[in-house]
């Protein structure tokens, strides 16, 4: 049995620190299979190492996406903008963080996210900092999600908004939701958007030092 090592210590094939590095395997070819404005559907063939330790060809389908980023807005008082939102996929109605695609020209994570907050909650934050970064299905799509927490909120004027909410954004229903509450309904089971559940446990844990040891947004 593998044993866990100290920070600190190093162990063969080990670093002193566990963290995630990028990391491929050869690819040999690849053929896009679908592609809309959003997303597409890829197949690569990789060199991985066979069961007798020779190189072996294996297919890997995957989805292609753009990558998306969330604001986790927290008010003075403690508390998170949760919005509900139709999800087709899900065949749910989903308590969400602002969110969206990085689709926007020249746009980042955090431009993404600051772009966000004012078209789906009309929020201006004066404060960013990441609160996670992370795949959530690597096994099937290259999907990123970056979850930044937006604090010193103030309202944009209606008329600064050039953004028409439709289709699945014409409906949304805001709640303002205290932390430790948030908290309870990820524990519960009753929120399952995966950049909310993340986010909101992310900012509860900072929120023990202060939000102190949070990377700044950039």
């Amino acid at each position: 049995m593998s044993q866990i090592r100290p920070a600190g210590t190093e162990g063969p094939g080990t670093d002193a620190k566990v963290a995630d590095v990028p990391e491929s395997w050869p690819v040999e070819r690849s053929e896009d299979r679908f592609r809309s404005h959003r997303v597409g559907m890829r197949t690569d063939w990789l060199q991985m190492p066979g069961p007798d330790g020779a190189p072996a060809t294996v297919a890997r389908d995957y989805m292609v996406h753009l990558g998306a980023a969330a604001a986790l807005a927290l008010d003075g008082a403690g508390r998170v903008l949760l919005q509900r939102q139709y999800r087709h996929a899900a065949r749910h109605l989903l308590w969400e963080l602002p969110a969206g695609i990085i689709d926007g020209e020249g746009e980042g994570p955090l431009a993404t996210a600051r772009r966000e907050l004012v078209e789906e909650a009309g929020l201006r934050a004066g404060t960013w900092h990441e609160l996670a970064d992370f795949f959530p299905s690597p096994g099937f799509s290259d999907e990123r999600i970056h979850v930044f927490l937006a604090r010193g909120l103030s309202e944009v004027p209606e008329e600064e908004i050039d953004f028409v909410r439709q289709h699945e954004e014409a409906d949304l229903v805001s709640e303002w939701v205290p932390l430790e509450d948030a908290v309870g309904l990820v524990l519960s089971g009753r929120l399952h958007n995966g950049a909310t559940v993340i986010g909101i446990l992310a900012a509860h844990a900072a929120s023990r030092e202060g939000f102190a040891g949070l990377r700044e947004a950039s």
